[in-house]
């Protein structure tokens, strides 16, 4: 009787561990990150520059889902903003490369400097797989400023 117990227990335990504790967590979409970027910037306009940079930097606040989040240059390449990367804030990444060698934030700052809205592909770490992955950036000019956010594909 033991060993029926035993092993019924051992059963049970291995039918419990192979269901998934949680769904998978699905990556932010195109459409979620419009709409980020709207929010982010009538929110700019509310509250102003410094308010909004330090909102757009706070650890679960409302500017980071999922993998999603805001991040912020001024038109010289500094991060200013970054729901993410705390140890960005203040770099400068204009000779940043990506994965393939990429001046991704040279396009990005050639776009807003242009005056110019649009997406932009290069390849980043995903903050919640920690895996180098695609990676395509909303990003609208403001003020002085680049605001982005990018859904990772």
């Amino acid at each position: 009787m033991k060993k029926f117990a035993r092993c019924l227990s051992l059963a049970i335990a291995a039918a419990v561990l192979s269901v998934p504790v949680a769904a998978e967590v699905k990556n932010a979409t195109k459409d979620e990150a419009l709409a980020m970027i709207k929010k982010a910037v009538a929110h700019y306009k509310k509250v102003g520059k410094d308010k909004a940079l330090a909102d757009f930097s706070a650890k679960g606040g409302p500017f980071t889902d999922r993998d999603l989040y805001v991040y912020t240059a001024d038109l010289t390449g500094k991060v200013t903003s970054h729901g993410a990367n705390e140890k960005l804030l203040g770099r400068d990444l204009m000779q940043l490369k990506d994965a393939d060698g990429k001046l991704f934030i040279v396009e990005i700052l050639d776009k807003a400097k242009a005056g110019k809205t649009g997406w932009t592909d290069y390849k980043w770490v995903n903050p919640v797989s920690k895996d180098i992955e695609q990676k395509s950036a909303y990003c609208e000019p403001l003020d002085a400023q680049v605001i982005c956010a990018g859904v990772y594909k």
